[in-house]
């Protein structure tokens, strides 16, 4: 919370017409400078209420706070005849005046005149609230630790706040991500709350939860709900100086809320909507009645039947967090959270002969040809059948649930005004588990649907600490600043799994689902050790243009096994490797104007070659990837910070490059080349319209890729469209009760389903739209349609299951009701 004291001084009375002289002084607080941007004209002064007022002023803010109230003190005496207001106002440019005019019961503004000995001096009045930080103003803590801002930071940041999250409707990660620039992302249980940024997926995009890794997306991801977060942050390109092996296509980092500073505030959401869907959750914090403690809890639940023939979900997510203010300079803090989800999924929907007896094809859903890797079957032209759009072919018995706990402790200790130092222990522990029929595969031959049934379970315990020393200090006369830090994580991963993988056939149109049936086990075991060293720095060479450099060198220590159900070891475990990459990144911020900045940087990452480090194999390349990247871009706010926009050029090449084939097998790829520009901007103007939008262009390849079918060099992987670009727009209506509209738009280009290339999943354009009514100050109620053209369309493509594809959710309604007292 943060407190912005607006000082309303000076009043006159003229023969027709009320005035009142407004200046904004700046605030200097603890930590930080504070002040307001310029405010136009205010309406409803005289006898205005407080509320109405209050959320008058934030309006003509541009939306920069939220959650706020006003504190008026006491007029002083006015003269005779003068009408007396409601309570101070306030307004307008920082270290300026304005003269405000009540006309009509409208109150105007013009400049002020020289001053007047006739003048009143008022008393100030003060807001609290929490100031929302712009787009490039926000820490991208993701990014670097040099306790940066997103404008300050030579690479390609992009945050999702909590509040955008809600304005934009995002229920799960998932849609969130998909709002984000150039990202798109699909939840195959296999690998839920999957990525894909800048042509690169899977395992190459690091996932962190407060900027702590738990280990390969592709296995530890869970689908999960926003309500707890305050933020999601995407990092693009090469991220392993921050978060270490398996970044090469960046990172994304999910951040719960924090305690804060300030009076206690609570907040209620429910909704429901189609599909059985409902969402409620309970979040409170502020300042304890011990001062210096400050606390944070949320709880949130949501749940649904989905959209194919009996599927179902449910999540439950509780996180808590103090902050304990011990002295001036020293804080302690400690977080837990607990995660369950519990589902019967949507494994896809299978690609099918086009030319088979019957089928009813729907159009723009896929298209091209395809052999089956599973079961042989040559499909020739494929489709999606219509009549199956809503059908499942996972067994009766099956289920998808994971629990998961985090514990989180540490301190931040500034010792002097040059020194700070940040630690912090954690553990995690994660029980999943999945029994389904996972592969479902059309054949030609008989019209019917192979399936292959499959089971694994997860025990993952996680225990690590992160430290780091930062020293602020000149060099040779120029500002300067250095973090060290010191990270080290062990990791027991435990895998029990079905050895026999029973399979069946079943009818395309009605299929007898049937159980599981006989399960027989095995176990995998994986010990995982790291330890890392990573230098950053930021040197400010003149003002405006910084040199900020970073080096990250670890060891990853692996001890596998993996035996049978008699308990014997298979050929070749248990075995071991230890890994030393170093990477880091090298870049070049320069402040070419006060609002613009333009940067480039050089950055490198590794990651395991063959396949993700708990499941690799001795018979399998062992040895890392290598990524590079150069990547120049420009950062920019204008129209008084209301509008910003950015743009990023960028080129990377991964070496050493292994590729899913479906099931299990993997070929040597060779290079992976990206190549692509992103382009975003925003803008709010005074108080009717909201407007956004990103564009991402993308060209990635193969090179040197010999498949099993031969040469895919020139292919394109899977789940990395050309072309991605999102528009929305908001409008609001003031009064008593403020209307919002809003809408938006999301177009993916056209993607392939497997590296042969054969199959496209077509590009696809989806429109979303709400109506949201202020009640009060602190009710919303919005009723959002999703899909509002009703598109079918193929989302994602998991490559390991090349023979089904995972469809977009058809139209869905959904009414919500969000309250803060």
């Amino acid at each position: 919370m943060h407190e912005e004291t607006v000082v309303a001084s000076e009043l006159r009375k003229a023969p027709s017409r009320t005035q009142m002289v407004a200046t904004i002084q700046e605030t200097r607080w603890k930590e930080f400078t504070m002040s307001l941007i310029p405010v136009t004209i205010l309406t409803g002064f005289l006898g205005s209420g407080k509320t109405t007022l209050l959320n008058r002023i934030l309006e003509e803010q541009h939306g920069m706070y939220r959650s706020a109230e006003m504190m008026a003190h006491p007029l002083p005496k006015l003269p005779s005849g003068w009408p007396r207001p409601a309570f101070p106002i306030c307004a307008v440019k920082l270290g300026a005046a304005l003269v405000l005019t009540v006309q009509g019961g409208q109150l105007l503004a013009q400049p002020a005149q020289a001053s007047d000995p006739s003048l009143v001096a008022l008393q100030p009045v003060t807001i609290v609230g929490e100031r929302v930080l712009t787009a490039l103003e926000q820490p991208a803590g993701s990014a670097s630790r040099l306790d940066l801002s997103v404008r300050e930071t030579p690479a390609s940041i992009e945050i999702l706040s909590q509040g955008l999250l809600r304005e934009r409707g995002a229920r799960s990660v998932t849609e969130a991500a998909q709002a984000a620039t150039g990202v798109t992302a699909g939840d195959f249980p296999a690998e839920p709350a999957n990525f894909s940024m800048r042509g690169f997926s899977n395992s190459q995009i690091n996932t962190l939860y407060n900027g702590l890794k738990i280990g390969p997306p592709n296995m530890t991801s869970r689908v999960m709900d926003v309500g707890n977060l305050d933020r999601i942050e995407f990092l693009k390109g090469p991220a392993s100086l921050m978060s270490g092996e398996g970044a090469s296509g960046g990172a994304v980092n999910f951040v719960t809320r924090q305690p804060h500073r300030g009076k206690p505030q609570h907040e209620i959401n429910l909704s429901a909507g189609s599909f059985g869907a409902v969402r409620s959750g309970f979040g409170s914090g502020g300042t304890t009645s011990v001062d210096s403690l400050d606390y944070r809890i949320d709880l949130n639940r949501s749940a649904g039947k989905g959209f194919i023939n009996d599927t179902r979900n449910e999540n439950w997510h509780f996180s808590g967090g103090l902050d304990w203010y011990v002295q001036p300079g020293l804080k302690l803090f400690g977080a837990v959270e607990f995660k369950k989800d519990n589902s019967s999924a949507y494994w896809g929907t299978p690609l099918v002969s086009a030319a088979a007896p019957g089928i009813q094809g729907q159009s723009g859903v896929v298209s091209g040809t395809y052999v089956s890797g599973f079961n042989g079957s040559n499909l020739g032209n494929v489709t999606i059948d219509r009549r199956t759009l809503r059908t499942n072919y996972n067994v009766l018995d099956n289920r998808n649930k994971a629990d998961e706990q985090w514990l989180r402790m540490g301190a931040e200790w500034q010792a002097n005004t040059a020194l700070t130092l940040r630690t912090q222990f954690y553990r995690f522990s994660a029980d999943r588990e999945w029994f389904n029929n996972e592969v479902t595969a059309f054949n030609a031959g008989t019209g019917l649907v192979d399936r292959e049934r499959f089971f694994v379970a997860h025990d993952q315990t996680t225990v690590g600490n992160k430290t780091e020393l930062q020293w602020d200090t000149p060099v040779g006369g120029l500002s300067n600043r250095l973090v060290a830090a010191l990270e080290w994580a062990d990791t027991r991963f435990e895998r029990p799994g079905s050895a026999n993988f029973p399979g069946d056939s079943v009818s395309l149109l009605d299929p007898l689902r049937g159980s599981f049936g006989l399960l027989t086990t095995q176990r995998q075991t994986s010990d995982i050790s790291n330890l890392a060293l990573a230098l950053e720095d930021r040197l400010v060479l003149r003002p405006g243009l910084a040199l900020i450099a970073g080096l990250r060198h670890e060891s990853i220590a692996l001890d596998r096994s993996s035996a049978n159900a008699a308990g014997v070891q298979r050929t070749g475990f248990p075995f071991s490797k230890t890994w030393r990459p170093t990477t880091g990144r090298l870049g070049l911020t320069w402040d070419v104007a006060p609002e613009l900045t333009i940067y480039g940087q050089y950055a490198t990452a590794a990651d395991v070659a063959a396949n993700n480090i708990f499941l690799l194999r001795a018979n399998q390349p062992l040895d890392l990837t290598r990524t590079r990247s150069l990547e120049v871009g420009v950062k920019q706010s204008f129209w008084a910070k209301r509008g910003e926009s950015t743009l990023a050029l960028y080129d990377i090449v991964r070496s050493n490059v292994y590729a899913a084939q479906g099931g299990q097998a993997l070929a040597l790829a060779g290079q992976q080349v990206s190549r692509g520009a992103e382009l975003s901007a925003s803008l709010r103007t005074a108080q009717a319209w909201r407007v956004w939008g990103n564009l991402a262009i993308n060209r990635t390849r193969y090179e040197d890729y010999a498949g099993p079918g031969g040469s895919l060099s020139g292919n394109t992987p899977p789940n990395a469209p050309r072309l991605v670009a999102n528009a929305g727009a908001t409008y609001r209506w003031g009064g008593e009760w403020p209307v919002e509209l809003s809408g938006s738009l999301r177009h993916v280009g056209e993607r392939f389903h497997s590296d042969a290339n054969t199959v496209r999943l077509a590009a696809y354009t989806v429109a979303d739209a709400a109506v949201s009514m202020d009640l009060k100050s602190s009710t919303r109620l919005s009723l959002r349609v999703r899909n509002l053209t009703d598109r079918t369309y193929a989302v994602w493509s998991d490559p390991f299951y090349p023979d089904q594809v995972l469809l977009g959710a058809p139209r869905s309604l959904e009414l919500s009701l969000g309250l803060k007292f």
